[in-house]
């Protein structure tokens, strides 16, 4: 598909929806379960169920390793939530966070085509989910957290990764990390800019900014600054202080080389880029302070900091969350190939390299049409997925 089918396709898409036309699709659920085998008659019964079948249990039995090739848990994706985050709507609970859940598997299946089913929890406790997990681990291969809140989901990935052995990533965190890391690499270069010698805001130190500030730091930006509803984020804050163990005193110690206090105004002063990652708006007069042509990525969800048509103004590139304005920060760029990467690697763990990896193969696809409205490309172009597994597989091997 060329550049300009998909553009065309991506402004069809973004046409107003009626509510009928969701309904309908939601009726009965997005996903369902499909035989890889024929059932037509007496023969393929006796082969994929009985007897056939206990052939199959019993090889696994003697050897438990099998089961990676003889069942599909070693390729499956689990989507987990409590629902306690859930796109812009918040803490919704499981039952109504679902319908999110089943469109995250339909889009692994879509996108990476891994086999993938959503699996809401009745629990918050960090404890319990693990648990639950770890007891389910023979009927999945691996585990993609969605919509838990902060500072829950640094809590349960970690504990997570600890437990399982096998791949897990809290997609809202570092699926968004590894899109806006190739977003503001194409961007530093439609600038003319050097990636390392940027200096970076990151409005919102929840899941999200935290993980954009690590990537970037492990990308090799130094000057990141961080933003939360008390202000700059600086080792020197109080509060932090006060709860030396929290991810953001930890990313305090790492950011904010110049020590910089105060709030958006002394922040975004002579600031390359903005990253809005929070439902925090952008005051016009704030972006005013920024350095000549610079970057806003304004990501909030569905409506971000600052609008497109008041931050070109001042920034020479704009990016948001939205499929309706040029260069979409979309999630979808990333999860499917970071998954399908490392699963086809073997690989027990997905590492900063691998991500890191996965941001750069992204941005690689942008490079030969690189302009200022476009530095990503379309979360429809056929080429992401295989690209980002590509550059994952390889990022696993080097390690």
């Amino acid at each position: 598909m060329s550049i300009d089918a998909i553009a065309a396709t991506d402004n069809s898409a973004a046409t107003a929806l009626s509510e009928a036309e969701i309904f309908d699709a939601h009726q009965g659920g997005k996903l369902s379960i499909a035989s890889t085998v024929p059932l037509s008659n007496k023969r393929d019964l006796s082969i994929a169920y009985t007897p056939g079948v206990a052939e199959v249990s019993r090889a696994i039995h003697a050897k438990p390793e099998l089961a990676r090739t003889l069942t599909w848990a070693e390729r499956l994706v689990v989507v987990v939530s409590d629902g306690t985050a859930v796109l812009g709507l918040g803490n919704i609970g499981p039952s109504a966070s679902l319908p999110v859940m089943e469109g995250k598997s339909a889009l692994f299946k879509s996108f990476g085509d891994l086999d993938s089913i959503p699996l809401v929890l009745n629990t918050t406790d960090v404890d319990e989910i693990v648990e639950t997990l770890v007891r389910l681990r023979p009927s999945f291969g691996a585990v993609n957290l969605e919509d838990i809140s902060a500072p829950r989901c640094f809590e349960l990935e970690e504990k997570l990764i600890e437990a399982l052995d096998c791949p897990v990533m809290h997609d809202d965190q570092h699926g968004t990390a590894v899109v806006a890391l190739a977003a503001l690499t194409n961007a530093a270069k439609v600038t003319g800019r050097a990636l390392d010698g940027l200096r970076v805001v990151v409005s919102g130190a929840g899941a999200a900014g935290i993980a954009v500030a690590e990537i970037l730091l492990a990308a090799g930006i130094t000057d990141v600054v961080l933003l939360d509803s008390r202000g700059i984020i600086n080792a020197g804050r109080q509060d932090l202080a006060a709860d030396p163990a929290s991810k953001k005193a930890d990313i305090a110690g790492r950011s904010n080389p110049r020590g910089v206090e105060g709030g958006p105004a002394e922040a975004l002063a002579g600031a390359d880029v903005f990253i809005g990652v929070s439902s925090s708006k952008l005051d016009e007069a704030h972006l005013a302070l920024m350095n000549q042509d610079a970057i806003v990525f304004a990501l909030s969800n569905p409506d971000p900091e600052v609008l497109p048509e008041v931050a070109v103004k001042y920034a020479a590139v704009v990016a948001t969350g939205r499929s309706d304005f040029p260069n979409q920060i979309n999630n979808v760029l990333a999860f499917p190939g970071i998954f399908r990467g490392a699963l086809d690697a073997g690989a027990r763990r997905i590492t900063p390299a691998m991500k890191l990896a996965a941001a750069y193969a992204i941005a690689d696809l942008a490079a030969e049409d690189l302009s200022a409205d476009y530095i990503v490309p379309s979360p429809l172009d056929p080429r992401v997925a295989p690209a980002v597994t590509a550059a994952v597989a390889a990022a696993v091997e080097s390690e």
